[in-house]
């Protein structure tokens, strides 16, 4: 293993006021405005003067970009904007779906029924059919098998990706439509008595 001149591991963790370690840095004002390149000491007074920190915010520059704000002010704001992105950001689940190729009609309306419901709630669906002996010999009645579903449940869902021979299995993505909202399930309250 080499080691470099520049030091440790880079730490992700943002340095501010006096944990900031180089001679010269490039100030930026509170509102955005270049200041230019200065002495970390003249910084670092200038954050004190106008009761601010001095916050490293493009530490690979050289020299390193500053800038002075509230850091308390700015990681709340980022905090913020974070857990605001959580909520926007849509969880996929990949729910399962296992068949036979020798499936009679009720299990297939059963798991097709299934498949539906979790395309319906905004989940992807892994569709596998798992083939024995010699059914393994014959994969067209499995691709048949799973074209029919896919063709089923269009109006729900579309085919991520086709049908793919994996070993003894062949297995097919649904995903569903973008503008499919997904259905939450309200739980049922008993009518008072």
């Amino acid at each position: 293993m080499c080691h470099s001149d520049q030091g440790g591991p880079i730490s992700s963790e943002t340095r501010i006021n006096e944990r900031i370690r180089v001679p010269e840095v490039r100030l930026v004002g509170p509102n955005g405005e270049q200041v230019g390149i200065v002495r970390i000491e003249d910084a670092l007074r200038l954050a004190q003067e106008n009761d601010l920190d001095l916050v490293e915010v493009a530490p690979q520059a050289r020299p390193p970009v500053c800038k002075l704000m509230d850091f308390g002010k700015f990681k709340y704001e980022s905090a913020q904007k974070a857990r605001e992105s959580r909520r926007n950001q849509q969880l996929t689940v990949i729910k399962e779906q296992k068949l036979r190729p020798k499936i009679d009609q009720h299990d297939y309306e059963t798991k097709k029924g299934h498949v539906s419901r979790f395309l319906a709630a905004g989940n992807k669906v892994k569709v596998t059919i798992m083939f024995r002996g010699r059914e393994q010999s014959r994969p067209e009645l499995g691709f048949r098998l799973l074209q029919k579903l896919a063709d089923d449940v269009t109006e729900l869902g579309f085919v991520e990706s086709s049908p793919k021979q994996d070993g003894r299995n062949m297995i097919m993505v649904l995903a569903p439509h973008k503008n499919v909202k997904p259905k939450v399930a309200k739980a049922e309250t008993a009518p008072e008595a």
